[in-house]
């Protein structure tokens, strides 16, 4: 039997329930598993987006999780250049990239050195996203949902 390297990557920015449950499924699936977590400069580049929580500090959080063996930080975009860092025989993804042109770009290049792609559940009710909204909102309407100083006379 070989041993199977999984990666699951993600920026993991807001760690959330289904950050948790791609990486159990993941590890459930190999024998030695590898976050991939996406730099600061990495979102900026590929989504236009500001981490909440730094890379270094992302990467220390991910890394406490029982279910990661080790942990990468992606500073390139190409899922090969951490394949040829890592030799991960499992690539791990959510399965809201199943059938997208993302997601058959992946497979179809990671095919090509002999890693399979493994989708997983996704957390449909969560997101960092949704997060990073609902903390927009917050911080719009001020602490506390009012901008008004209450007096204590």
């Amino acid at each position: 039997m070989t041993h199977r390297i999984g990666y699951a990557a993600g920026a993991f920015d807001l760690f959330h329930i289904g950050h948790l449950n791609i990486l159990r499924h993941a590890k459930a699936h190999c024998d030695t598993l590898i976050a991939g977590v996406v730099s600061d400069e990495m979102l900026r580049q590929v989504k236009g987006i500001e981490s909440m929580i730094p890379t270094v500090e992302r990467a220390e959080i991910v890394r406490g999780i029982r279910h990661v063996d080790d942990v990468y930080v992606e500073t390139s975009p190409d899922k090969l250049d951490a394949w040829r860092a890592v030799g991960f025989t499992h690539f791990f993804k959510g399965d809201d990239w199943r059938g997208t042109e993302k997601g058959l770009r992946l497979e179809r290049e990671l095919a090509q050195v002999g890693v399979e792609v493994v989708y997983f559940p996704y957390t449909a009710h969560t997101s960092s996203t949704a997060l990073r909204h609902a903390l927009e909102a917050i911080t719009a309407q001020g602490v506390g949902g009012s901008s008004e100083r209450v007096s204590h006379a």
